[in-house]
């Protein structure tokens, strides 16, 4: 498993690269792509939808189930990774990389984890 020491990560296995004080990228972690299997498709929401912090704003299906994927921040779609509407194998080929939305104007997080945190969380789900 890999945990880049830059992000930071949720218990519901979403990670967390902030550009800034209040905007971040976001999108599923390693484990959660290994623990759900070639992905097939994934259900993103629009720019300028509004996340809250810990309710779902998207989902993907794998080719054993469908998981939600929550919102560690609470901030405004700024940007959708629409790439991964015609390749959402991306987010098992390269997690950290497929993100699935910019998020700006950043107002509350998670209990984010850093990297070492996380790593230790991910013992206890096994």
């Amino acid at each position: 498993m890999n945990f880049p020491k830059n992000l930071k990560y949720t218990k519901t296995h979403e990670w967390v690269r902030f550009e800034d004080e209040t905007t971040a990228y976001v999108g599923i972690t390693d484990y959660a792509q290994d623990q759900l299997g070639d992905l097939v498709f994934v259900n993103l929401p629009a720019e300028g939808d509004t996340l809250a912090c810990g309710e779902a704003f998207a989902d993907v299906e794998s080719v054993k189930a469908v998981s939600d994927v929550n919102a560690p921040v609470t901030g405004t779609v700024a940007e959708v990774n629409e790439a991964l509407a015609d390749a959402p194998e991306m987010m098992n080929e390269a997690p950290y990389e497929a993100w699935f939305v910019r998020v700006e104007d950043i107002t509350d997080t998670d209990d984010l984890m850093d990297a070492e945190e996380y790593e230790e969380f991910v013992k206890t789900e096994g």
